[in-house]
């Protein structure tokens, strides 16, 4: 080969190695989009763009997690747990703060039971991000309600928050199901728990008083109305009543000018 087709041939080669890179780490990232969903968009947009650190931090991830001996609960350990959940929900209607507590707690001991380091927080959400990676969001938003709870800083909205946040979390790590009956069920023991009590039952509750205010401002606005309707159509009888007597008055001038000039 002479010495130009040796160029050409390399020149081809390395543009070849060069498409196969692009397009390997094309299909690595959607690879790890599909697989981090939420949390691969809230890494790019933290870092700025940077897609490349991105990646390589949740490459990271998933080789950690793989080294990590992850199980299911076993059914008893599910229903304690849950039992405990159930609990912690009824609490929040009396105690919410205490309650938060007690979820935080939880899903960190939920977490270990099923064999994820919980020493650190970040490295906790780092962990679950890679098999739950959408309720991992959860886990954060909960947890910095906590934070802000233990500072004085959480008002009871953020509680009831908080107690959402914790609760999409606490579903997925036991593997309950949320059905339309308004009850979750352990898919291996078909155990309940009133997912409707807690914080939903906490809104009717609130709700209740603003409902019968509502009810009674609007009975006062009904008695207004109906008080103006009839103050409205009394001036206005009492109007016609003075328009009457004045077309008598004119009326009768009339006929008295009319006699007058009678006469003869």
């Amino acid at each position: 080969m002479t010495a130009v087709q040796w160029v050409i041939l390399l020149v081809v080669v390395a543009v070849a190695v060069y498409l196969g890179m692009q397009l390997s780490r094309r299909r690595r990232s959607g690879q790890l989009r599909d697989q981090f969903g939420p949390e691969y968009d809230r890494l790019v947009a933290d870092r700025d763009g940077n897609r490349r650190d991105v990646e390589a931090e949740l490459a990271e991830r998933a080789k950690r997690r793989e080294r990590l001996d992850v199980k299911e609960l076993d059914p008893a350990d599910r229903d304690r747990y849950a039992e405990s959940w159930r609990k912690a929900q009824l609490r929040f209607l009396d105690e919410p703060e205490t309650a938060v507590v007690e979820a935080d707690r939880l899903v960190g001991e939920v977490m270990r039971a099923r064999g994820y380091p919980v020493d650190d927080f970040e490295q906790q959400a780092a962990d679950l991000s890679v098999d739950h990676p959408i309720v991992v969001q959860n886990y954060r938003a909960g947890h910095e309600i906590a934070t802000r709870h233990a500072t004085g800083q959480a008002s009871t909205e953020d509680l009831r928050q908080g107690m959402i946040h914790y609760r999409a979390l606490v579903e997925e790590l036991l593997g309950l199901e949320a059905t339309g009956d308004g009850h979750e069920h352990g898919p291996a023991t078909g155990a309940t728990t009133d997912a409707a009590e807690g914080p939903d039952a906490a809104d009717r509750a609130a709700a209740e008083p603003r409902t019968a205010d509502a009810g009674e401002r609007r009975a006062q606005e009904a008695e207004a109305d109906k008080a103006e309707a009839d103050k409205a159509e009394a001036d206005k009888a009492e109007a016609d009543k003075a328009e009457a007597e004045a077309a008598d008055r004119r009326a009768a001038e009339r006929d008295g000018r009319t006699r007058r000039t009678e006469v003869p």
